[in-house]
């Protein structure tokens, strides 16, 4: 895989495109001084304090406020009529004869229409009080992906990481749901208007706003929105030397709890407070590294990833968020799709893992990673700890909810496991989830229900090939198998003809009578398993379909020996129904340990 470049800091200054005084700023946006300033509070149009007082006080960037005159356009036409570049006629228009004394009358008349709008002021002051405290508090939250400013789409990996990290403290908040990062990434660089994304998502309120590298120096400009209404909350300007990002962060997530009134616990305050300084090229590599294996597609991007990671840890030893950086490359490698066997990879993930909680215990993904392992392992017990711990320190996890999920359905307990289903995708609407429960329901025998929840989602993610396979396993179940066959070849042939896809698909053949195409697919898996890992659980699927007991239970001989992840599925799994009269299956069902309550 080799080592990673070298990483520099980017030498390039701030971009000229910025007006440097309240004077260019109002001359810029055709309205006077007063006007901005005003528009900067109540509006949060974006303006920033210099890092180093040598041009005046404040400035903004010409882009920055571009989108934030485009997202409010109407409303601030409204207000003062279209902007143009002529602030005076339209802002502070000439009196004729100013300067000139006035007849006592007119100057009577001046000092009661004052008094007069004092008092209508202070009217609508006193309605607006009680309309802001009849609003009903924010819930739920979205983070929506900051935007690269640096001019430099090379720092992408940069946005999308302070993003992710923000959104990973707010869900820490029991009271606060906060949609996860893989939803909120769908409305990167969106048109959609704030209420549209609110809708979209079901939140509340967003947190949007962008981000500027310079040097040594980092400037984050963020924004809390209330959705409905597209109405302006707060906004705050952050800079800080790259040393104290993780700082940065925690203020940033601070104050959004504070602005949303959510209650925070004790234990979850200093959890948001919790920083330390880091080195700006550990936390560069291990961004990323966390960039380069949420982009990765196959094997080769996923291990492109690790030395990243490595470097990180090399860098600085204590850094504990890159040790869960490499668990998460293990956990993924180990998967059917990417094709290492499994048994070698969970090892790294656990000793990954284990050295993050040693260094963070509250890192909840290192739970979660843990969890995983241990219940691929069978120790049931220990899995539902690990998922526990880690729903107690981060409630919005919804990796955590999914595999709590999971591991209820291989309890047997299939209603409680589709509520925790449920709730996360709540907390992650435009993730996987759907085809997670589109899973369960199949387990759960409601191959009908199963079929609609994973074509919506194919739907809306038309290459989700786990979400294709899935629906092949419930077309089958559904006395289906001719539909199958063409969903299973189309899955098969976008993940570069998996074994665990072609093990369905020949279950498929058989049970659609074209057993000689079944018999075929199969001698291919065997050529295949004599040069390279093929999943047991491949020929487990293809030989039940086949109905061939005795290789079914020889190949489940396999899987126990490897530990499959099929075998987690023995009590539920509708292909395993025909086989469950039989001693064998039986005695599978007790060394797997799932003859227990736990």
């Amino acid at each position: 895989m080799g080592e990673p470049s070298p990483i520099t800091p980017p030498t390039e200054k701030l971009p000229e495109a910025r007006l440097d005084s309240w004077k260019e700023i109002a001359a810029y946006l055709g309205r006077d001084v007063t006007t901005v300033q005003r528009w900067e509070k109540r509006e949060g149009m974006p303006v920033h304090r210099h890092i180093h007082d040598k041009r005046g006080s404040v400035y903004a960037l010409q882009a920055e406020l571009d989108a934030w005159r485009e997202g409010r356009k109407e409303r601030l036409d409204a207000e003062l009529g279209p902007m143009t570049n002529d602030a005076a006629t339209r802002d502070e228009p000439e009196l004729k004869g100013r300067g000139q004394p006035r007849p006592l009358f007119a100057r009577l008349l001046s000092g009661l229409a004052a008094v007069l709008l004092l008092a209508l002021g202070y009217v609508a002051i006193t309605k607006d009080r009680t309309v802001s405290t009849e609003q009903p508090r924010i819930r739920s939250l979205a983070v929506l992906p900051l935007k690269n400013m640096s001019g430099d789409p090379g720092q992408d990996y940069l946005a999308e990481g302070l993003t992710e990290a923000i959104i990973g403290r707010l869900a820490q908040i029991r009271d606060l749901r906060v949609v996860s990062r893989t939803s909120v990434m769908h409305f990167k660089d969106t048109k959609l208007s704030v209420p549209e994304i609110a809708k979209a998502l079901q939140v509340d309120a967003v947190v949007e706003g962008s981000v500027i590298r310079d040097g040594n120096r980092i400037r984050v400009y963020a924004q809390l929105i209330r959705g409905a209404a597209d109405a302006h909350l707060w906004s705050e300007s952050y800079d800080r030397q790259m040393e104290d990002v993780l700082a940065l962060e925690s203020d940033l997530a601070q104050t959004v709890t504070t602005k949303v009134a959510a209650s925070v616990s004790g234990e979850e305050q200093k959890r948001l407070a919790a920083a330390r300084p880091v080195a700006p090229e550990v936390y560069e590599s291990y961004l990323r590294g966390e960039y380069a294996f949420k982009k990765s597609n196959t094997r080769t991007d996923i291990e492109g990833s690790v030395p990243y990671f490595e470097d990180a840890i090399r860098r600085d030893p204590n850094f504990a968020p890159a040790y869960v950086g490499l668990a998460s490359v293990y956990s993924e490698l180990g998967t059917v799709f990417a094709g290492a066997p499994p048994g070698d990879m969970r090892a790294r993930v656990v000793n990954a893992a284990q050295k993050a909680l040693a260094l963070d215990p509250g890192l909840s993904d290192a739970h979660v990673l843990l969890a995983q392992v241990k219940q691929e392992q069978w120790h049931w017990s220990e899995a539902k700890a690990e998922y526990e711990r880690a729903l107690e320190l981060r409630p919005n996890d919804a990796a955590a909810h999914a595999g709590m999920a999971k591991w209820l359905l291989c309890q047997g307990r299939t209603a409680e496991s589709l509520q925790w289903a449920e709730r996360g995708r709540e907390l992650d609407p435009f993730a996987v989830s759907g085809t997670g429960i589109g899973w369960i329901l199949f387990q759960s025998h409601r191959y009908e229900e199963s079929q609609r929840q994973l074509r919506s989602t194919i739907a809306a993610q038309p290459d989700d090939v786990e979400a294709q396979w899935f629906l092949g396993f419930a077309l089958i179940a559904n006395h289906q198998a001719s539909e199958a066959v063409g969903v299973l070849e189309k899955a098969a042939s976008a993940a570069n003809r998996s074994p665990a896809i072609l093990g369905v698909l020949i279950h498929a053949y058989a049970s659609a009578g074209r057993r000689n195409d079944a018999l075929r697919l199969l001698a291919e898996l065997h050529r295949r398993r004599d040069k390279e890992y093929v999943p047991a659980g491949a020929f487990v699927n293809a030989y039940v379909g086949l109905n061939e007991r005795d290789q079914a239970f020889f190949w489940m001989e396999q899987a126990f020996k490897e530990q499959s992840n099929i075998l987690q599925f023995l009590k539920v799994h509708p292909y395993f129904d025909s086989l469950r009269g039989d001693p064998r299956f039986a005695n599978l069902i007790h060394r797997v340990g799932l003859d227990q309550d736990y």
